[in-house]
This record gives C-alpha cells, structure tokens and sequence, in this order.
C-alpha cells in the first residue's frame, strides 16, 4: 500500500515552483501565484496535486500517494502547531513524519534550497525527540550557563561533519561580521540558518545564509528583487551581523539576542516582562519549540566550530578571534 505524502513537502515544491526554483519541462495549467503572494490553501492542493501527477519521478509515485485534503490539512496544521508551541515532546514525535516528507522532497529537481530548509526544521524535531529519552550515562562536564539543552546539542554538533561550503564563505562572512562590529565567531549562524546554503529559502519567505525575511532584509538595507541581495554573501551576512548587533544592545546577551532573532523580538520582549526574567533560561519553556531548540544549537554551534563558549562571546565591538 502506498503512502501518503505529507502536506508539507508540496507546500515547498509548490512554492518552490511559484517563486522561480528550476520548474519541471513544462509547466502546470493554472498560473502560479505572484511573486510576494502566498496561493490559497485550496489552489495550494490543486497545484500540488497537478504537479505529483505530471511531474513526480515513477518511484516516487510507486511508493507515495498524494494525499487526500484532510491528510493535507491536519498534517499541516500540526506540524506548524509544534514548532511553534512549547511542547517539545509533541514536536518529537513530528521526526518519523518530516524525515519521509524530506526524502521525498530531495527527489524533485529544483528543490534542493528547499530541502535544506526543512532538514534543519528536521534537525529540531529529531532533538526534541531525543530529550525525551534516557540520557546514557556520561562523564559530568560544566553547564552552559543560562542554556537549556546546550550539552544535548553540543553533542549533535561535534558528531556533524563540516558543512562543504564552510570553507569558502566562512572567511567572507567572517570579515562582514567583523566589519560590524559582532563577533566574528557568530557568522557560523549561517550553518545552522541554512547549511551554508546562499539560495535556501523557506515557504514563509525568508531566504539566503542567514534566512532573511523580505520586510527584515529591506529594513536593513537588503534588496529583495532583481537582484535579491539576500543570497549575496558579504551583503546578507553584514546585514545580519547589524541587526544582531541591535538585538545584542536591547537584550544585554547573545542567547537572548539569538531567541529574538528567530522567535521575534516583540515575543522575547513580553516574555522577560511577563516572567520577570534577565535570561533565556528564565523564558526558554515558554517559547517555542522551534525557538528553544535554536538557541542552543547556536551556542553549540560556535562552540564546536570557533572554540567559543556562549558566556565567552564579546559583546558587540569586542575583539573576538576568528573561528
């Protein structure tokens, strides 16, 4: 019997159709939607399903049905329900689901930035699945301070090879994130933002190294078309390096910077007030899953990359070394 494919893998190939990602030899019948508008959910499953009949690999097909519309809805809906509350073990349960949607997914030509935008999303669940199970016994090491789940993703990081394109653009970023005053060591956001990839995208709208919204990018000075400067690595990374220099100088830290980085200032700023917090530790169980696995795979991140603990980091205009 085959299998459904999930909602969330042709969200993206759709929209990866849409907005200019390699198409298919010949294009489906009804017009995508413009540039900058997001397709209706009903027109999203009727072009998703138009492009599964006519242009889905014969394994594919083989193996996968397309899914019926209350498959497309519920799945949908969940998944973005548990990224974005706090439960991290309903988010865990999320993993199985999502690693079939993203082998599927890395079938379809064109739809690679993609991809990496969902493995990362893939990484998160797979994370929270695994705090919900017994820790092996390990030799005591010191805490992260004011870092939930740094140990557990320290561990991820060290057993993860070097990202293929970090070699060529972590001297690039290295140098924009200088140039602004933030720690060098930060760039290596862009591994866990989009592997290293310039053209990720996702099906929100964010794009490039560091996953720049377009009303974030134009604000800070980025062009969003013709050229999209988002995929430009020194523009996109010095943008990303002013508005996290911004972020550092209205939270006081970097994990904290971090956390309103990717959940929204707003949310962080209510938080702390409504908790009465000074860090992430203090807000972590009340932000999103998505957001309390991020922070610390940041952290993790500089650490196993540049040597840099998270209480080590500069603030901005500090020297930091260049990891």
């Amino acid at each position: 019997m085959r299998r459904p494919l999930f909602q969330f893998l042709f969200a993206l190939l759709v929209s990866g159709v849409a907005f200019g990602a390699t198409e298919p030899a010949a294009a489906p019948a009804s017009p995508p939607p413009a540039a900058g508008d997001a397709p209706a959910t009903d027109d999203l499953y009727d072009l998703g399903k138009t492009l599964f009949d006519q242009f889905a690999p014969p394994e594919i097909k083989e193996q996968y049905e397309f899914p019926s519309r209350e498959q497309w809805d519920a799945f949908a809906t969940q998944l973005q329900r548990a990224l974005e509350n706090d439960d991290l073990q309903q988010l865990g349960t999320f993993a199985p689901q999502v690693r079939e949607a993203l082998t599927g997914l890395r079938a379809f030509p064109g739809a690679e930035d993609y991809a990496d935008w969902l493995a990362e999303r893939l990484d998160y669940a797979e994370a929270a699945e695994q705090t919900t199970k017994p820790a092996p016994p390990a030799a005591p090491r010191p805490a992260a301070p004011d870092i939930p789940y740094y140990e557990l993703w320290r561990q991820r990081m060290q057993a993860r090879p070097l990202p293929v394109r970090a070699a060529a653009l972590m001297p690039v970023l290295r140098r924009a994130f200088a140039a602004e005053g933030v720690p060098p060591e930060i760039a290596w956001l862009a591994e866990v933002e989009s592997t290293f990839n310039p053209a990720a995208r996702s099906p929100a709208g964010a794009k490039g190294l560091f996953q720049l919204m377009p009303a974030t990018a134009k604000a800070l000075g980025l062009s969003t078309f013709l050229p999209d400067e988002r995929t430009d690595a020194d523009k996109s990374a010095r943008a990303a390096a002013r508005y996290l220099r911004e972020l550092h100088g209205k939270f006081g830290d970097w994990p904290l910077a971090f956390a309103a980085y990717n959940a929204g200032e707003g949310r962080v700023r209510r938080l702390l007030t409504q908790r009465r917090a000074e860090t992430f530790a203090g807000i972590a169980s009340a932000l999103p899953s998505e957001t309390r696995m991020y922070v610390p795979k940041v952290c993790a991140t500089i650490a196993v990359r540049a040597g840099v603990r998270p209480g080590d980091l500069p603030s901005p205009g500090g020297s930091g070394r260049s990891g």
